[in-house]
């Protein structure tokens, strides 16, 4: 099994965090040297563990938005 590598460029926003100190992140996230992209997980608070999660290139992102805006919450 090949080694998974990261590196979070950039912290964008906390979302919520747990009571064990795991927070839910929007970051840049580079996946195995690749360019970055969002990234939405949970992390461990050493960021050295994280949860399942989804990354959002930046079309993807744009359409995101859009859509977030469009909802009445």
């Amino acid at each position: 099994m090949s080694q998974l590598s990261f590196e979070v460029l950039e912290h964008l926003a906390v979302l919520s965090e747990n009571s064990k100190g795991w927070r839910k992140e929007l970051n840049l996230v580079s996946w195995n040297d690749r360019p970055a992209k969002f990234d939405i997980r949970d992390w461990s608070p050493d960021h050295l563990k994280m949860g399942k999660g989804i990354t959002l290139d930046n079309t993807e992102m744009k359409a995101l938005k859009k859509q977030l805006l469009e909802i009445d919450l």
